[in-house]
């Protein structure tokens, strides 16, 4: 819980911008309003909102040996992020991460990481905010607190409104890791194999990502600038190649939203919440 991260300086540009929403799987030429993310030269260029979840990350500290984390064996659990402003396409921007609490499921069971990051310009003004969960799978029974658990969003009893499907292509982890996430288990097969995946898997914030420009792309009519907030629990993981469903319910303000994948009908992000202005 004392562990000091640095404030991590990161100048990013069109480029960067680009290269996030084709991890994504924006830029299909069949359909011109990606271009919005994936061409410079278009009218309304943007920087797609999750394009914070990358900026600003400190390396992949659960890899220092002096954390005690089982590296190989931790997931991503959860994330939300909270935009204040929407991000520019070229910035220097500050970020720093700090852990926020530590849940010790019990021997056998894991151990939940919580963190949380602040995201601003590097003249001081806020940009984002976002909150985390590492579910570390072999380091339960630390002797840590038992609680709390954060609380999940609810979804709607009733079928989806309305849905979007989305096959991802197989290159898909290859091009995401390129904005910032070198975890080896989404590029190595034999790491993949070691912690019980059949082959490497879809980065969760990518996965997270696609439902990010998903709800927007169904009811924004494709301006993915619409999305301020979005928060969801990792259920299952996505092999890249496969078809994600984001299932999406709209009640006023409150945007519900899960995905699944098809192929396996897989529920793999769940408990999501989106706010659209």
């Amino acid at each position: 819980m004392s562990r000091d991260f640095a404030y991590v300086a990161h100048s990013y540009s069109e480029e960067d911008c680009i290269l996030y929403a084709l991890g994504l799987g924006l830029g299909r030429p069949a359909n011109r309003c990606h271009l919005s993310a994936v061409y410079e030269g278009s009218e309304a260029f943007a920087a797609l909102p999750s394009l914070v979840n990358v900026l600003g990350m400190p390396p992949f500290w659960a890899k220092d040996p002096s954390t005690g984390i089982t590296w190989q064996k931790i997931v991503h659990g959860e994330h939300a992020f909270t935009l204040h402003a929407p991000l520019p396409t070229r910035a220097d921007i500050v970020g720093r991460t700090r852990l926020t609490g530590l849940v010790d499921k019990g021997e056998g069971k894991g151990a939940l990481i919580y963190s949380g990051r602040d995201v601003s310009l590097a003249e001081g003004k806020p940009l984002a905010t976002g909150k985390s969960a590492l579910f570390a799978r072999a380091d339960g029974g630390f002797g840590g607190p038992q609680g709390p658990l954060k609380t999940v969003h609810p979804l709607p009893e009733r079928a989806p409104d309305v849905f979007f499907d989305f096959d991802t292509s197989p290159r898909a982890a290859l091009i995401y890791r390129l904005s910032g996430d070198k975890n080896p288990l989404h590029a190595d097969p034999d790491i993949a194999k070691k912690v019980g995946f059949e082959r490497p898997i879809l980065h969760g914030l990518c996965t997270m990502g696609i439902a990010a420009w998903s709800i927007p792309m169904v009811l924004r009519k494709g301006d993915f600038t619409a999305l301020t907030h979005q928060e969801v629990r990792f259920s299952a993981p996505v092999y890249p190649g496969e078809t994600i469903r984001t299932e999406i319910w709209e009640d006023g303000d409150i945007i519900s939203f899960r995905a699944r994948v098809l192929e396996r009908d897989v529920i793999v992000l769940n408990n999501g919440r989106a706010r659209l202005n």
